[in-house]
């Protein structure tokens, strides 16, 4: 007996199996591990929808944001400056200043102007409102999915469904402070806005109705720490939270929670030149539509940092800071469908899958061991390999592991061994034909390549559909199934090949075919 290429790929294949699968095996916290998905060990499953008209008409805020700070800086007087659901709208006093303020209007991407009188409209095209919406949806796809991360949960599925809804899966959620804390922390808008307070009207802000309020361009917000507080501040932000670069929690001087936050360069800028010119006068830190604080600016504050200051306990600050560090929501987002899976489901789910996966395995061990005798064993060598290979496949990719993922797993141990089937009927028709042993093995595996080929490539792309168009639970199938029909054509078609030519030899000296191919008849 002697070593060949073909068993050194087999031998190299069985130690990665088993090497990455053993984390997995023995619950290891350490190197890769396959993540159970949330219909075996519980979790929460959430369908949520994107208020798609609520990011145009943020979108719009920031273009009125714009149109205000250009006529500050170029000494443009505007006035009753607005923004609607569907476009802004201002007053131009000096229409000598008009040319200088086109020129600018002209640049804001994705917009409309209509002037008349001096009175100025500002909208966003069609095109510009669709692209806007399918941007909001992918945002909050990915704005979610990093929350998550940061959470520390393992393996969240975030996918869209159809044109404005999000599949949300978090495995390992058992508790309902967990599941609590979790959909608190993907809803969290965390809009940032520093507004400035309209100090002519804010000791009439109980007097006024929000009518009133939005003709002199304010608006009335609540006090996050006081339920009967509020605030007139004026609706067109001085910047948002689009300019925040970190979000980090500190501790006030009597060690209470805060997020202290940072702003890019822009937001800095213009932050300074706000307080500078603002000294005396309130500055309103608002989040999610509720101001936190609204400290007096006492000098020009550069540097571009600010705090945001309350009520919190450490972890919700902390989830505060995730939410900042993520970025906002381009659009609010509700909740359509919530359901939990329990761990006792999950664990019954498991119970249930490895029942059918030992009870198939061992029907096929048996029934090949019975009808081929050694060469059944060798094919059930080559499985047991294979679903080592499976295992360490995905606890490479660091994939998770769903029912139907296990059914794919249950699934292809029939169609693995199937492969060994087909090789085992051709050597043995070239036995019974009398052809020598050697010739007989190798025609056996020529002869059986094009049709194991032929169906393991169909149903490859068959998996590769089912990945591509189907839910989280359908690729789960797909992935595990892909996985293992890869992994038997190595250890059907070369590493039992292998195996048989270790023997050879033996074989040979033997004649004993009812032994080694479970043969009635020997050869001629």
């Amino acid at each position: 007996m002697k070593l060949n290429f073909r068993l050194v790929l087999l031998i190299i294949a069985t130690v990665f199996g088993i090497i990455f699968s053993l984390p997995s095996l023995t619950q290891s916290e350490r190197g890769a591990k396959v993540t159970l998905g949330l219909d075996l060990q519980g979790g929460l499953h959430m369908v949520l929808g994107v208020k798609l008209d609520e990011a145009v008409t943020s979108q719009l805020k920031s273009v009125a944001s714009g149109i205000g700070r250009y006529a500050e800086n170029n000494d443009i007087v505007i006035d009753a400056l607005s923004a609607h659901h569907d476009s802004v709208t201002f007053e131009l006093l000096d229409e000598d200043e008009a040319t200088k303020l086109d020129e600018y209007l002209k640049k804001v991407e994705g917009t409309v102007v209509k002037a008349t009188d001096g009175v100025y409209t500002v909208a966003m095209t069609p095109a510009a409102v669709e692209k806007l919406k399918v941007q909001a949806v992918d945002q909050a796809i990915e704005t979610i999915r990093n929350r998550l991360d940061q959470f520390g949960l393992a393996e969240p599925t975030v996918a869209k469904q159809g044109v404005d809804k999000i599949l949300v899966e978090l495995p390992g959620i058992k508790t309902q402070e967990e599941e609590q804390r979790a959909r608190e922390l993907i809803s969290r808008a965390a809009k940032l806005e520093l507004m400035a307070i309209d100090e002519d009207r804010a000791m009439r802000v109980n007097e006024l109705s929000e009518v009133e309020a939005a003709d002199f361009g304010d608006k009335i917000l609540p006090d996050a720490l006081m339920p009967q507080g509020k605030h007139l501040v004026h609706e067109i932000p001085i910047l948002d939270g689009s300019m925040l670069t970190d979000a980090q929690v500190g501790y006030d001087q009597n060690n209470n929670p805060v997020i202290n936050f940072t702003l890019n360069s822009d937001g800095a800028q213009i932050f300074g030149d706000f307080t500078g010119k603002s000294v005396g006068k309130r500055l309103a830190i608002v989040l999610d539509g509720k101001v936190y604080s609204a400290p007096v600016i006492n000098e020009r504050i550069g540097g571009g940092s600010g705090q945001i200051s309350g009520s919190y306990t450490t972890a919700e600050a902390n989830d505060l800071a995730i939410a900042l560090r993520s970025g906002a929501l381009l659009a609010p987002i509700y909740m359509m469908e919530k359901r939990s899976v329990g761990p006792s489901l999950g664990a019954d789910s498991i119970r249930a899958a490895l029942l059918a996966l030992v009870s198939g395995f061992t029907l096929v061990i048996v029934f090949m061991m019975f009808y081929y005798g050694l060469a059944g064993v060798i094919a059930n060598l080559a499985v047991v390999i294979n679903l080592f290979i499976i295992l360490g496949l995905m606890s490479l990719m660091g994939a998770t592991l769903t029912l139907p993922g296990m059914a794919g797993i249950v699934l292809h141990i029939g169609l693995a061994v199937d492969a060994n089937i087909i090789i085992n009927e051709r050597i043995r028709e070239g036995l019974r034909a009398g052809v020598p042993t050697r010739k007989a093995i190798a025609d056996g595996y020529s002869k059986a390549m094009r049709a194991i080929l032929d169906s393991n490539i169909t149903q490859l792309l068959a998996c590769t559909i089912l990945y591509v168009y189907g839910t989280g639970a359908i690729k789960g199938f797909a992935v595990t199934l892909s996985m293992g029909l890869l992994a038997s054509m190595l250890t059907a078609i070369v590493g039992s090949y292998g195996i048989y030519l270790l023997f050879m030899s033996r074989i040979e000296k033997s004649k004993n075919y009812t032994l080694w191919f479970g043969m009635t008849r020997k050869a001629h």
